[in-house]
């Protein structure tokens, strides 16, 4: 259950959970639906609570969350041969009680927009006609809105967002780390010119009503970016924002440049505020977060030291090396205090590659907003996801974050695509 209360300004609210204040210019949604009692496993800022509002569901992705609250959940490997799972709360304690399935097909994306629910596999997005209470009305006959991207085994995941232009955008990843000659090949130089970014290591933008487009339909909006897998629209400032996966292995390849200790945290993975045509340097150039300077790729001549071209944009936030921002979204509810809105949250899934580093990562995080752009430095928001801190170390987590979505209440889902938990955050205090 949910309750929305618009009070004069600053009158003084008691509920269980404790002393609340409202403005009225900015009524609050109070949430009853109670966390679990060990707040799922999860660490997180006083005054919030999480539930498992639904377990098992499969290797979870992206997810999308309706207007009366019900669940689609994107599966990355199909399930009894269906990748889109719906869930649904029966009685309103915040548990998924009743599921369906359908679509016959794995991959990432997930979004609802404008009465449409958009899912992707690898190589194509579809998208079902949703009704009024947010069902998808033909499950078995979906819209092909885009066919015959590249899969090529590597960076495969097909991200998605929508406008509010009627515009769709797809990630389309590098299926190489650095385009070089013999990929992951210690000394082998780069690819001049780089052919992989005719068709891939970008983001290309579609028609998202406009059925059976290909890639001579769409627009290659953005370029040189190794792969995004969390995205989203920003309504503050009405712009795309991506999370690229920065390159790995810079002392394997070339080990006389490169420590094993700067390898483990360089370079880092970047926020990128988009606008068409812009380039934002891969494979030629990675983002020292350290010292702040985009530094030539040592297959492109670099000696870790180089600054890359000033042609490349600047990132709009950079997040420490090799930890993997799966997903993105912009809080716009009215549940979380006030400095969560229009800020955004970040699914860190976790690291593999920053021995002999401890691992990192496996956590949401806040980055802070303000006029539309990042404001000051990230914190985590929500941790324990992993199950201890060894776990965390060693990289073999029980849980890793994924997929974000935001609910009508204002809660926070956060999707796990190791044993399929969908987590709902709420705020009570």
């Amino acid at each position: 259950m949910k309750l929305k209360v618009a009070f004069s300004s600053f009158i003084p609210l008691f509920a269980a959970a404790g002393l609340l204040w409202y403005n009225a210019n900015k009524p609050m949604i109070v949430s009853t639906v109670n966390p679990d009692a060990d707040n799922a496993g999860l660490k997180l800022p006083a005054g919030f609570g999480a539930l498992r509002a639904a377990e098992n569901v499969g290797k979870a992705r992206h997810i999308a969350v309706t207007n009366g609250g019900d669940i689609y959940v994107k599966l990355n490997r199909p399930k009894d041969g269906k990748g889109i799972v719906y869930l649904q709360d029966a009685n309103d304690d915040g548990k998924m009680d009743d599921t369906k399935m359908f679509g016959n097909y794995g991959g990432t994306g997930m979004y609802i927009k404008n009465g449409y629910l958009y899912a992707s596999s690898d190589t194509e997005v579809f998208r079902y006609k949703l009704n009024e209470n947010g069902q998808v009305t033909s499950p078995d006959a979906p819209e092909k809105i885009v066919t015959g991207l590249i899969e090529r085994r590597q960076h495969e995941s097909k991200s998605i967002v929508v406008d509010n232009n009627d515009n769709l955008y797809v990630n389309i990843g590098a299926y190489s780390n650095s385009c070089q000659e013999k990929d992951r090949t210690p000394g082998s130089m780069g690819r001049k010119g780089c052919p992989i970014l005719d068709s891939a290591g970008g983001i290309w933008q579609f028609k998202a009503s406009k059925a059976n487009q290909t890639y001579k339909d769409g627009v290659r909006y953005a370029t040189g970016l190794r792969n995004v897998v969390g995205l989203d629209w920003n309504q503050q400032d009405n712009q795309l924002f991506v999370m690229q996966h920065g390159r790995d292995q810079l002392h394997d390849l070339f080990p006389a440049l490169y420590t094993v200790q700067q390898s483990a945290i360089y370079p880092a993975e970047c926020m990128y505020a988009l606008k068409k045509g812009d380039n934002a340097g891969w494979p030629y150039i990675y983002y020292n977060q350290d010292e702040h300077k985009k530094i030539v790729a040592p297959e492109y001549g670099g000696d870790s030291k180089k600054e890359g071209s000033k042609d490349y944009i600047e990132p709009a936030a950079a997040y420490p090396g090799h930890m993997a921002p799966n997903g993105l979204l912009f809080y716009t509810g009215n549940m979380f205090p006030e400095k969560y809105k229009n800020g955004a949250f970040i699914a860190f899934h976790g690291s593999w590659n920053r021995a002999p580093e401890p691992q990192a990562g496996f956590f949401v995080v806040f980055q802070p907003f303000k006029d539309g752009k990042p404001f000051g430095k990230y914190e985590v928001f929500a941790d324990g996801f992993s199950g201890s801190p060894e776990k965390t170390a060693s990289g073999r987590a029980d849980h890793k974050p994924c997929g974000l979505a935001q609910g009508p209440d204002g809660s926070l889902y956060v999707s796990d695509d190791v044993k399929g938990t969908i987590y709902r955050i709420v705020y009570n205090k």
